[in-house]
């Protein structure tokens, strides 16, 4: 569906509204409402009860209704509405890749079949093609409105080719060119074609080295494959290079957004994204998963504590500072992570690329500790000796223990942080999976561990201050 950004404005949608509490005829109706925008009555309506709903629909003709439905948030709501008959013929005159996106909203299988058959014959064959496409591929969110030529045509052939095409299609300002056996052969600027001269052969203005992407291929490849591209749209091809569809430069921003989505979602541990309408049982399937997993580290965090029982019972007051120590490991994971997933999703990174990443990152996580770590051991120990009447001896060697968890926590944190999803990026998994609270539980893990671990060796064994 148009997913463009919308600036309706509210004095129009405002004046719609107040159009259909007037009590005007069907023809005044329909001459006033066709001056509005189809962005500001597809906000007006969802602010309209169904009565007054039907009236535009019935006020106003097939091909707006259509522009009207592409800018609909819940368009299979308003689809259940109207009859069978006018949601074919609606969606017969959408765009193919907004009328797929309205059938897959349409919860009913049997009503979406017969939306399907009751469409004229090409647009449904467009939206059976791209539906037979995975949702994570090309084809599913390309569009079959475009224009297309032979490679043999003249310049004067071209051009009525093109205006007898563009009746029916909006993107005009690439014409893709095929040769006698249908295969794709190469585009022409709109620009280079109206400026033309009668007898210049059509291929001088064809650029054969066109970009183009295959129907099969997945989403997150062709963002990388097209960013160094700045064209308007790009032909979609299938496994016998014939041209089957297009993609616009506002579906790749449709599906950088999506991509945004899906990964903010994943990196705050859901299964996918949420939405306000959703109910929360949907809400908890999605979160429940992550938190099991979580639950079950969690329980290993709280066993390594366990273990550790003794130090804690013979030094109480390091107990004081382990939230410290787990809150900068978190914090500080997850600033790597968050820059590793969005370098992985730029490009493609080489080994020594990798490597170098890997190396930045500890080294930062390096730095931070010492600095860090610096600054502990001043105030922890001059807090000990104020508030707990401590001796200095023992105040600086609970600074010292603090100082060098934060120390060897960071340093670990980071290279985890960078290591992990880069583990995952390597054998085919979403890095994005290597969430926010994954990272924060292992690398709590890994604290509780070295903290309590430093403050037996250094307090209890190697000075033996208890």
């Amino acid at each position: 569906m148009t997913n463009e950004t919308r600036l309706t404005n509210p004095e129009y949608v405002s004046e719609i509204i107040e159009l259909l509490n007037q009590n005007l005829s069907k023809k005044q109706l329909q001459d006033l409402i066709t001056d509005y925008h189809a962005s500001d009555i597809a906000d007006a309506l969802e602010e309209l009860d169904k009565d007054k709903r039907l009236k535009i629909f019935d006020a106003v003709d097939d091909e707006q209704l259509s522009e009207i439905f592409a800018y609909l948030e819940d368009a299979d709501i308003y689809i259940n509405e109207i009859d069978i008959q006018l949601a074919a013929q609606i969606l017969s005159e959408m765009d193919s890749d907004d009328a797929v996106d309205v059938l897959e909203e349409i919860e009913d299988e049997e009503i979406k079949d017969k939306i399907i058959e009751m469409m004229d014959v090409e647009s449904s064959e467009d939206v059976l093609l791209i539906q037979s496409y995975d949702d994570d591929t090309i084809g599913s969110m390309m569009t079959t409105n475009y224009i297309e030529i032979n490679k043999d045509f003249s310049i004067k052939d071209a051009m009525r080719a093109l205006v007898a095409q563009a009746e029916d299609n909006d993107n005009v300002s690439t014409i893709y060119v095929s040769d006698k056996n249908k295969k794709f052969y190469g585009a022409i600027d709109l620009k280079d074609l109206i400026i033309a001269r009668e007898g210049t052969p059509l291929e001088n203005i064809i650029t054969n080295s066109y970009p183009t992407v295959y129907a099969d291929s997945l989403i997150s490849h062709l963002l990388e494959d097209l960013k160094d591209y700045s064209e308007d749209s790009y032909p979609v091809l299938d496994q016998d290079n014939h041209i089957i569809g297009i993609i616009t430069a506002t579906d790749l921003i449709e599906m950088v957004e999506d991509e945004l989505v899906e990964d903010y979602a994943k990196l705050g541990g859901l299964t996918s994204e949420e939405d306000l309408s959703e109910s929360i049982f949907e809400s908890v399937k999605k979160r429940i998963p992550w938190l099991m997993i979580l639950l079950v580290l969690g329980l290993g965090i709280s066993s390594v504590v366990g273990i550790f029982e003794t130090v804690v019972h013979q030094i109480p007051l390091i107990i004081i500072f382990q939230s410290l120590i787990l809150g900068m490991a978190g914090n500080v994971g997850t600033q790597s992570l968050a820059v590793t997933v969005r370098i992985l999703m730029l490009k493609d990174l080489t080994g020594k690329e990798k490597l170098k990443l890997v190396l930045k990152e500890v080294k930062i996580g390096l730095v931070n500790g010492l600095l860090l770590g610096t600054l502990a051991i001043v105030v922890i120990t001059a807090y000990i000796m104020i508030f707990k009447g401590k001796n200095f001896q023992f105040s600086i060697l609970i600074g010292l223990c603090v100082a060098l968890a934060l120390l060897v926590t960071l340093v670990l944190s980071s290279l985890m942080g960078t290591m992990v999803p880069i583990t995952f990026h390597s054998i085919n998994i979403d890095p994005a999976v290597a969430s926010g609270p994954l990272i924060t539980t292992l690398n709590d893990l890994t604290a509780v561990i070295v903290y309590y671990g430093l403050s037996w060796l250094l307090i209890i064994k190697v000075f033996e201050m208890v």
